[in-house]
């Protein structure tokens, strides 16, 4: 028998023991006997916690912390370690493994931008048997899948997970949801097919129609979206209704009583401010897109040409070059889904000043004691520069825009600059279904200010890769015939947007990849963007007919500056196929408005554009509450679909034109 004395020393020796053992077990760094209370939901430790876990657990738990690791990998961006663990788990998993291995498999194809069988395994996943948590990570890998392409399954994405969200992400949800609905073309609106108990969907999809019904009328827009609200009161947009229409709901009308027009009236810019002021006079006596006018008989005589090189005014000049004869170009409507009525001819009063007479801040002094309620203009980059640190509180539609504009409450920024002709082109060409593009831009600052609106502009579309090609002068273009003619081959297009953008699941971001490795093309070449000349474009295009087949022949889209006058049959036959945007007014919306202008310019039409954007100066100052205080509120120009953007500037949407069998006719 052992005696007390050494039972009470075993004891007080064990004691110790005990207590650290408990202490380690309560330690997080050590294993748990068992993984969280459920892999369904949420799980915020870092990857290399799970690992361990993973390492020193036993055989019943090691295949649920090998699902939280390979989360933790997707959410940490640590990717091909997360195939790797999803490719070695086991086959014998319970069905509620077997269910978040699916969604697991799904978000990784998403953040490894396999977008297409992302879709299929998202929609495979029994969304019944899912936990809350595991709803939330479903949708926004849907949300994710469609990158941000309006869809109705994106839609149905954003209104499915609006009950699970609280707080700014449940505003954000509707706002997102919005946004969506907008972006939807009336062929996706024509073919939609909805369930009967889909009521919020049917609800968004009224409150859209509301919208695009009234949007040109703010004061009937307002009536809508209340009745709207009575109707559906248990839709959640009716209880919180997306930012952009509570702002119509808080909308001002301003004041157009009296315009001060802000142009250089002296020294090299003297031509383009003339062409802007007659095309504002115009629109202000009711000269319209749309009007009939008297068309005076043309004036060809070449000697009588206005000389104006489109690179000056800082830039606000599109970089075209003199268009075609306006007999050769079929008669097309204008563009915009949402046409406006113009303004009246007996407007605000309009009074001109010229801002080379004295410093910017002093014309706007002048300007407001004049009684000015709305400034149109200035015209040159740098005094539009100066409006940042120039305070004034009058509304100011400047003709032109800085290279980072900031969002004031009174300013709207409008330019026709070969930036802005360049993004109009990347939407163009996304629609056409292409996804290879080559851009063949001339050498130097121009060419990479071309380069880096289309590249930035291609990637919010949701593109990859934009090469780069420069070119030279037309008699460098002729020695390259001899030489192997062009390559459908390229640089990367060195822009600021990443190549790669991060993706976001479940509120987590997985971040995108080192920026340093260069994204694939994952191809060929599929589409040219040429800016060039006229004859330069006689070159360049008969060069890539010669060293593409028929099967790898890429699709050829142009700028407006290779659109001139002077262009006979022979050229326009050697164009087959080609596309090119131009304004409506250029591109046949009202041949007596076009053939009318062109004689007043001598055919010059760097000089036309101008004029025409006089004219759509007019429209937008009667027009600037909305344009300013309602996103994606449209105009038909007469320089195209005007929008206002983020930070109030006006983009265009061109018109696009196609040679075909000797002729120039509306694309496709």
């Amino acid at each position: 028998m052992l005696s007390s004395t050494f039972l009470r020393t075993k004891a007080g020796r064990l004691v110790p023991v005990v207590l650290a053992a408990l202490l380690l077990a309560g330690c997080p760094s050590q294993v748990p006997q068992t993984p969280p209370s459920n892999i369904q939901d949420e799980a915020s430790a870092n990857s290399d916690y799970y690992l361990q876990q993973l390492q020193q657990s036993s055989d019943d738990n090691k295949a649920d912390w090998q699902l939280l690791a390979i989360r933790a990998l997707t959410r940490e961006g640590k990717l091909p370690q997360a195939n790797e663990q999803l490719s070695t788990l086991p086959q014998n998993l319970t069905d509620t493994q077997q269910l978040e291995r699916q969604l697991l498999s799904a978000e990784l194809q998403v953040a490894n931008k396999n977008l297409g069988p992302a879709r299929d395994a998202l929609n495979k996943i029994d969304s019944s048997a899912l936990s809350p948590n595991q709803l939330v990570r479903l949708y926004q890998a849907q949300i994710a899948a469609n990158q941000g392409q309006a869809s109705l399954p994106l839609i149905r994405a954003y209104i499915a997970q609006e009950p699970l969200l609280s707080g700014q992400a449940h505003q954000d949800n509707l706002d997102k949801t919005w946004q969506t609905l907008l972006g939807l073309k009336q062929a996706d609106m024509n073919s939609l097919v909805i369930n009967a108990n889909e009521n919020v969907l049917q609800g968004w999809l009224d409150l859209l129609r509301v919208y695009q019904d009234n949007r040109q009328d703010p004061d009937l827009l307002k009536a809508g979206i209340k009745d709207w609200q009575n109707r559906y009161p248990q839709n959640p947009a009716a209880k919180s209704l997306p930012a952009q229409l509570n702002q119509v709901l808080n909308f001002t009308q301003a004041s157009t009583a009296h315009i001060a027009l802000l142009l250089p009236l002296n020294g090299q810019a003297k031509v383009f401010a003339d062409a802007i002021q007659q095309g504002f006079n115009a629109a202000q006596s009711g000269i319209t897109l749309a009007a009939p006018v008297q068309t005076p008989q043309p004036t060809n005589d070449p000697d009588q040409t206005v000389a104006a090189t489109p690179d000056n005014a800082n830039g606000a000049v599109s970089t075209s070059a003199p268009a075609a004869d306006a007999t050769q170009v079929a008669a097309v409507e204008p563009t915009a889904p949402v046409p406006v009525a113009p303004a009246p001819a007996t407007g605000g009063q309009v009074k001109v000043y010229d801002t080379t007479s004295q410093p910017l801040p002093a014309l706007l002094a002048q300007a407001q004691q004049d009684g000015a309620t709305l400034i149109v203009g200035p015209l040159l980059k740098n005094e539009v520069d100066q409006l940042a640190t120039t305070p004034t509180t009058l509304n100011v539609l400047a003709l032109n825009q800085p290279e980072q504009p900031k969002d004031s409450p009174n300013i709207c920024y409008f330019a026709l600059s070969p930036e802005d002709e360049a993004r109009d082109a990347a939407r163009h060409i996304w629609e056409q279904q292409k996804r290879q593009p080559l851009l063949l831009l001339p050498r130097g600052a121009f060419g990479d200010r071309i380069a880096k609106a289309f590249a930035e502009e291609w990637q919010k579309l949701g593109g990859q890769t934009v090469l780069q090609q420069g070119i030279g002068s037309a008699g460098e273009l002729r020695q390259m015939v001899n030489s192997g003619g062009i390559r459908m081959s390229g640089t990367p297009v060195a822009s600021q947007a990443p190549a790669q953008q991060s993706v976001t699941i479940a509120g987590l971001t997985i971040p995108a990849p080192p920026s340093d490795i260069p994204a694939s093309t994952g191809g060929g070449v599929d589409s040219v963007y040429i800016v060039a000349t006229q004859s330069q474009l006689t070159l360049i295009k008969p060069m890539i007919d010669m060293t593409t087949s028929s099967r790898s022949k890429p699709a050829m889209f142009a700028s407006s500056r290779s659109y001139q006058a002077g262009a006979g049959p022979d050229f326009r036959l050697e164009m087959e196929g080609l596309q090119f945007s131009d304004i409506p007014l250029l591109a046949g919306a009202n041949p007596q408005l076009q053939q009318q202008a062109t004689a007043k310019f001598r055919n010059d039409y760097s000089l036309v554009r101008l004029y025409a954007m006089g004219m759509d100066d007019w429209t937008l100052a009667n027009h600037f509450a909305q344009m300013r205080q309602l996103p994606g509120f449209q105009i038909s120009g007469t320089t195209g679909v005007l929008t206002s953007s983020p930070n109030c500037v006006i983009t265009r949407k061109l018109t696009w034109l196609q040679y075909r069998q000797g002729s120039v006719v509306p694309a496709s």
